[in-house]
């Protein structure tokens, strides 16, 4: 992706005083002369103000200038390039993909993971969602035999494990004080599994009380109807998965509350749905329920079964 002068130079700007801390004008000055894409011209007050301004409305990046300490600038609120959110996202995308145009000669040793037809109804959904229109999808849902067509209002997409996906409001038969009803209700669609996407002319509200992070915010990924409620969980983790688990926290609840040279427990408040037991499972004897029981059952039984099926697959090539 080819990036603008100007986002290169915003990308820089905000890199640079990042990196240093606290640094001056003419600091930034000198190190912009350095660059090649500079020419030797150095950053006017004017233009270095004008990115300021630009940063703050794209990325949400405050550039302040401590007067106190030789009238150095610094990033006020450092927060805004560690949470998750759509403009650090966009920061560290551009930011990436700045590099890799910067290093194209090392395109083949620089090896990425691509998103699966997440952006070919992207577009249209994001679209549907600022004009507030209904759209029509067409989904295949794994394992059927056909397509179904849905008439859908796009709440919010987010992004899970090289997934894209789509919260959306949909006409469900519902019972009120005994009487059937049409209601609204949630649901999330994966859009490398959506066939088409038509925007329709009718127009929909979104719930002045929804917030999507906080729709989301007592899961692990993108399961939230499996009827899981949520509750504290103690994990158990072994050899390197302490380490591991600090840098790429489970949950955003977590915290370590045990440590010892064999293991470290961690506890995070969540609903334990099925996403979460997958990732469980995945972590094999490494990760360990310790609480509630009946997730650690749970769990247990998932491992036992892939140990019974291991063994009926040997005892089948045995015969």
């Amino acid at each position: 992706m080819k990036i603008p002068t100007l986002f290169k130079e915003y990308i820089w700007l905000i890199e640079t005083i990042n990196r240093a801390g606290k640094i001056t004008f003419a600091e930034i000055n000198e190190r912009w002369r350095r660059k090649e894409e500079s020419g030797g011209v150095e950053f006017s007050r004017t233009t270095f103000n004008r990115h300021r301004d630009a940063i703050f409305d794209m990325f949400g990046v405050i550039i302040e200038c401590d007067r106190k300490d030789g009238y150095r600038y610094y990033i006020y609120n450092k927060e805004v390039l560690e949470e998750d959110s759509v403009q650090n996202w966009l920061f560290s995308t551009l930011s990436v993909s700045n590099m890799l145009n910067e290093n194209v000669g090392l395109q083949h040793r620089i090896l990425l993971e691509s998103i699966p037809s997440g952006d070919v109804h992207l577009q249209q959904i994001i679209k549907a969602m600022r004009e507030s229109r209904r759209m029509m999808i067409t989904y295949r849902r794994y394992g059927a035999a056909s397509a179904n067509s849905f008439s859908v209002a796009p709440y919010c997409v987010k992004l899970f494990r090289r997934r894209w996906y789509v919260l959306v409001t949909i006409p469900r038969p519902s019972f009120v004080d005994g009487e059937e009803k049409v209601m609204d209700k949630f649901a999330i669609f994966s859009l490398d599994r959506i066939e088409n996407v038509e925007l329709q002319q009718t127009k929909y509200t979104v719930n002045p009380d929804f917030d999507a992070a906080a729709f989301f915010d007592e899961c692990f990924g993108i399961v939230v109807g499996d009827g899981s409620k949520p509750t504290q969980i103690v994990l158990r983790a072994y050899g390197l998965e302490p380490h591991y688990m600090r840098d790429l926290p489970v949950h955003h609840s977590q915290r370590e509350i045990k440590q010892t040279d064999e293991y470290t427990d961690f506890e995070v408040y969540m609903r334990p749905t099925s996403d979460f037991k997958g990732y469980v499972l995945s972590k094999g004897e490494w990760l360990q329920v310790l609480s509630p029981e009946w997730l650690a059952q749970d769990i247990q039984k998932w491992h036992q079964a892939a140990i019974d099926r291991y063994k009926k697959s040997e005892n089948q090539e045995n015969q």
